[in-house]
């Protein structure tokens, strides 16, 4: 196993990623799309693009299309799905290389919660940067506030046997993440504002539709 693979948390469960988490991950996509419909032709990035679904939802719209991750194991599975639809690459969030004010949406779908609190920070940032005046930012990821009902407190507890699942570090920075607030405390720290939110499965997750102020 060559050192790369063996510093990819994911190279396990790559392929199995969509067996495991589609049937709650599809409902929060159409969601997505629903808040923000992307204009014809327009450039999307998706930030943490795991395995490529989620820029494949917004290949009918005729967009440009656009994934980082530092994964090889997914970007191999997002490859293998896209081909030629998307230009894929390995990087780091935090230091994107793309052109100032470049895309029309960027997309960040279950990942800020696993990341440090500093890359997190920079990861926003780098978002703010790549964005157009006009644009928007779709982050989506667990809400920190109680669950309602009995099916929220079910949900919440697979997502810490998930989060657990996923390692020491991980479930470090998914308990800090809830611990700050999630998603609106990582907003209030930026430079952008609230467009549109939702918070959906009783309580247990969150969309936030984000532009420049």
């Amino acid at each position: 196993m060559s050192e790369a693979n063996d510093r990819d948390p994911y190279r396990r469960v790559a392929g199995l990623y969509e067996r495991m988490f589609e049937s709650i991950n599809k409902g929060l996509r159409i969601l997505g799309v629903r808040l923000h419909i992307p204009p014809k032709g327009g450039s999307i990035l998706d930030v943490g693009c795991g395995t490529g679904i989620h820029l494949d939802t917004y290949s009918r719209y005729k967009c440009k299309l656009y994934g980082i991750d530092t994964s090889p194991s997914m970007l191999r599975v997002a490859r293998e799905r896209l081909g030629n639809k998307a230009e894929l690459i390995q990087a780091d969030a935090s230091e994107m290389p793309y052109k100032s004010n470049f895309f029309d949406l960027i997309l960040c779908m279950l990942v800020l919660h696993e990341m440090d609190d500093d890359v997190r920070s920079n990861v926003i940032g780098e978002m703010e940067r790549l964005i157009k005046t006009d644009g928007r930012i779709l982050l989506i990821d667990y809400h920190a506030g109680k669950p309602s009902q009995l099916k929220g407190w079910w949900s919440k507890l697979l997502i810490l046997l998930a989060e657990i699942a996923a390692g020491r570090k991980h479930f470090r920075n998914y308990r800090h993440f809830m611990s700050i607030g999630g998603l609106p405390a990582l907003i209030d720290r930026s430079q952008l504002v609230t467009d549109k939110k939702r918070i959906v499965g009783n309580n247990t997750m969150s969309l936030y539709l984000l532009r420049s102020k």
